[in-house]
């Protein structure tokens, strides 16, 4: 996130703008196109802002939150989008409509609203349940990972995931999985010189050896200099196209079952 960008949005945490949804007020931001920006607004925000403010907006180390201010309804769409656009230049916050168009505002403003409706209330159940159903089921995602005890252990276990991940964050987590990618967590494929190939994790790492786990959960001890190639790819085994894969409701269901999982 640029500095300027960290600035913009801190300045509105800190005047305690409510980003949560209410009715719009008077004089309506500009809309040019709407549907292209909202399209565009979930990036947006987790390319600019997540780094400080938390893939769900609600806070990290390193900036506050900007969906659950306590002040709801102090603001109206108008205001935020002029206090983005113009800035707030005695609480050291620039102006930022030199860094995005009118729409990607409006649209940013938009997004922050919506944001705020995922931390209202718990889970249904019964898309828990439904959500289950698909973590053992359509979405192949038992394959590789394991909650309470069942499951695949190529990739690591999600029996806590909920305690330390918001709904939105579990959302992004499933639609973008390679955006922080963790050391250790990629895709690798190794050949050996008497032609064995496989492809997995590697476990474990020293400068004579590794310990990879394949696809198939199978342990390799591999003296490294008995392999005739070693590939490490810049992305995990889990797929990317979740979005297209499963129903806006399917998707719902699974966040909710993962992020009401909490060991």
């Amino acid at each position: 996130m640029k500095q300027t960008d960290f600035f913009c949005i801190f300045a509105l945490s800190g005047l305690g703008v409510a980003l949560l949804p209410h009715a719009h007020g008077q004089g309506e931001a500009p809309r040019p196109n709407e549907t292209q920006a909202k399209a565009s607004a979930r990036e947006i925000f987790g390319r600019r802002c997540s780094t400080c403010h938390g893939l769900d907006g609600r806070g990290s180390a390193r900036g506050p939150s900007i969906v659950a201010s306590p002040s709801v309804n102090s603001r109206s769409d108008r205001e935020l989008f002029d206090i983005i656009t113009h800035g707030l230049p005695r609480a050291g916050m620039p102006g930022f409509g030199l860094f995005l168009s009118p729409a990607d505002i409006h649209a940013l403003v938009e997004y922050l609203r919506e944001a705020g409706k995922t931390t209202e209330g718990p889970p249904a159940k019964e898309d828990a349940a439904k959500g289950r159903a698909l973590f053992f089921g359509k979405a192949g995602c038992s394959q590789c990972h394991m909650v309470g005890g069942e499951g695949g252990f190529l990739g690591s276990d999600l029996s806590d995931f909920g305690r330390h991940h918001s709904p939105a964050q579990v959302r992004l987590a499933i639609l973008r999985p390679n955006d922080h990618l963790s050391p250790g967590k990629e895709a690798v494929a190794v050949i050996t010189r008497d032609g064995g190939r496989w492809e997995g994790i590697v476990r474990n790492e020293d400068n004579f050896s590794l310990v990879l786990l394949d696809t198939k959960g199978v342990f390799h001890l591999l003296m490294k200099s008995e392999l005739a190639g070693l590939e490490r790819r810049p992305h995990s085994f889990m797929p990317d196209d979740y979005g297209s894969r499963l129903s806006p409701s399917e998707l719902d269901a699974l966040v909710s079952y993962l992020a009401g999982t909490k060991r």
